[in-house]
């Protein structure tokens, strides 16, 4: 898959809300998704942080553009769990998000999430996720 496909899948099958944040896929491999989450002053917190919303909804995302790309197309699936750890904040840049699968199984997904300001080696924020496939 290339990453025009992953945009293609984020259009497909993602809530309008979701898509508004402006989400696209920079890069995927075997079993991950790198996913762009560009810098706007509406998801922008008091003090002109970004949001931990808009950054775990991103990671979110990706955690699905992860298993699709490994399961060779998008497939029904849920969030059964996250959780998300904010080590820095993101001030005027956008936030790189990349997806790794930990474990694919047949029903169930794992996977862990990094999040870094573009160009920042530092991690933002650490996530893990796991889904249920349910096709």
């Amino acid at each position: 898959m290339q990453p025009a496909d992953g945009d293609k899948i984020l259009k497909d099958n993602f809530a309008p809300w979701v898509l508004d944040l402006g989400l696209s896929v920079e890069a995927l491999g075997e079993r991950q998704a790198t996913l762009r989450l560009p810098w706007s002053e509406r998801l922008a917190r008091e003090g002109g942080a970004l949001s931990g919303q808009a950054m775990m909804a991103a990671a979110d995302t990706a955690t699905v553009i992860a298993v699709s790309v490994a399961r060779d197309g998008f497939v029904p699936m849920t969030t059964v769990q996250q959780s998300t750890t904010f080590q820095r904040p993101i001030l005027a840049k956008d936030l790189l998000v990349t997806a790794r699968l930990t474990k694919l199984g047949r029903t169930l997904a794992f996977a862990d999430i990094t999040m870094t300001g573009d160009g920042d080696a530092e991690l933002a924020a650490h996530a893990t996720t796991v889904y249920a496939i349910m096709g």
